[in-house]
C-alpha cells in the first residue's frame, strides 16, 4: 500500500469516527436493532432449515422475544422495584451505622480530629425513602414533563423492533450484496477474516450474555440462601456488570457485604457472602467460561477495561455495550496484521540480520 493510500485510509477512518460521534443519538436505536438482529439470526436460520419461510421464522422469533420481554416486565421489574424500595428504607440505618460505628472506629484508628455529623442527611433520607417504591411511575412522570423527550423516547422504542424485524428478514440478502462489492482479488482473504470476526462476535454476544445471566442467577440464589433481603437486586446487578473482568465480583462483594452488615449486624454473614462469590468465581472459571465462551475472544482484562472506558466516554451507554465487540474485531484484525508481518520480508530480513 502506497503512502498516499495509507493517508487516505487514515483520513477516512477519522471522518467516519467523527461522523459516528456526531450521529450517536440517531444511531443508537439502529445499533441496538443490529445487535438484536445479530443475536436472533441464528434462531431464524435454524427455523428456516425446518422449511419455514424466512418471514414466518422471523415472526416466530419475534413472538418468543416479545413473550420473554413481557415476562420480564410483569415479573422481574416489580420484584426489582420492591428490592429498590427495601434498599431505600435501609439508607437511614446505613447512615446511623456509619455515624455510630464506622466513623468512630475510623477516628480511633486513624486519629481523625472529628467525625462528621450525618444527622441532616439521615433525616432527609428518612423522609424520602417512602417515595422510592414507585420508581416506574416517577420515571414516567419525569419523562412526560417534556413532550419532545417523550416523543423521542417512544420513537426510539418503536424504531428498534421495526428495524430489527427488517434486518433479520433481509439478513442473507444484505450479506450477499456486501459480498458482491468485495474486490475479486482479496475476496477469499476478506471472507476468511469476516468469518473470524463472526466467530468472535458470536462468542461475545451469545456466550458472554449467557455467562452474565448465569452469574446473576448464581449470585441471587447464593445470597438468597444466606438470607439477604436484597439478594435479587445485588445478584442481578453483579451479573449485569460482570462483562468487565472482576467488576461484578467487586460490586457484588461490596454491596452484599454492606447489606449483610445492615441486616444481620454481625460479621459471620460476611463470610457466607464471600463464600457465595468465591464459589461463583470458581464456577465461572472452571465451567461457565470454558463451556459458553471458550478462548475465542481472548481479550486481556486490561484491554477489556480500557475498551469499556473509551466506549463509554465517546458514545455513552451504547458505547459501553459496543466496546467489547469492537475490541474483539480489532483483535482479529491485529492477529491478521501480526501474521502478515511474520510472513513479510521485513521480519525475515530482521531475523537474518
Amino acid at each position: 500500500m502506497t503512502e498516499s493510500r495509507t493517508w487516505l485510509w487514515l483520513v477516512a477512518l477519522a471522518l467516519g469516527g467523527t461522523l459516528l460521534y456526531l450521529l450517536e443519538p440517531v444511531l443508537s436505536p439502529f445499533a441496538a436493532a443490529a445487535i438484536l438482529a445479530y443475536i436472533g439470526n441464528p434462531l431464524v436460520e435454524r427455523l428456516t432449515r425446518w422449511r419455514l419461510s424466512r418471514t414466518l421464522a422471523v415472526a416466530v422469533v419475534f413472538l418468543v422475544l416479545t413473550l420473554l420481554l413481557v415476562w420480564l416486565l410483569l415479573v422481574l421489574v416489580p420484584m426489582l422495584e420492591r428490592q429498590v424500595a427495601l434498599l431505600a428504607a435501609k439508607v437511614p440505618a446505613l447512615l446511623d451505622w456509619l455515624q455510630t460505628t464506622a466513623l468512630p472506629w475510623a477516628q480511633a484508628r486513624l486519629g481523625l480530629a472529628e467525625v462528621p455529623d450525618l444527622g441532616t442527611l439521615k433525616s432527609y433520607a428518612a423522609g424520602q425513602w417512602q417515595s422510592a417504591g414507585g420508581i416506574a411511575a416517577q420515571l414516567l412522570a419525569s419523562v412526560s414533563r417534556s413532550g419532545l423527550a417523550l416523543l423521542g423516547w417512544l420513537a426510539n422504542l418503536l424504531l428498534v423492533p421495526v428495524v430489527t424485524f427488517y434486518l433479520m428478514r433481509d439478513w442473507q440478502s444484505l450479506l450477499a450484496r456486501l459480498h458482491e462489492l468485495l474486490p475479486r482479488r482479496s475476496e477469499a482473504e476478506v471472507v476468511k477474516q469476516v468469518r473470524a470476526v463472526d466467530e468472535v462476535l458470536g462468542a461475545f454476544f451469545r456466550g458472554q450474555l449467557l455467562v452474565m445471566l448465569a452469574l446473576g442467577v448464581i449470585y441471587t440464589i447464593g445470597l438468597w440462601l444466606v438470607g439477604l433481603d436484597l439478594a435479587l437486586l445485588i445478584g442481578m446487578l453483579a451479573g449485569l456488570v460482570s462483562f468487565v473482568p472482576y467488576l461484578g465480583l467487586i460490586v457484588g462483594v461490596l454491596a452484599a457485604g454492606v447489606a449483610a452488615l445492615l441486616q444481620f449486624h454481625e460479621f459471620m454473614p460476611l463470610l457466607y457472602v464471600l463464600l457465595v462469590f468465591g464459589v461463583a468465581q470458581l464456577l465461572e472459571g472452571m465451567l461457565l467460561t470454558p463451556l459458553l465462551l471458550g478462548d475465542r475472544i481472548g481479550l486481556h482484562p486490561v484491554a477489556v477495561i480500557f475498551a469499556v472506558l473509551v466506549g463509554g466516554q465517546l458514545f455513552g451507554f451504547f458505547g459501553v455495550m459496543l466496546a467489547l465487540p469492537v475490541a474483539a474485531v480489532v483483535l482479529v484484525l491485529l492477529r491478521h496484521a501480526h501474521q502478515r508481518y511474520l510472513d513479510s520480508r521485513l521480519y525475515s530480513a530482521a531475523n537474518r540480520g
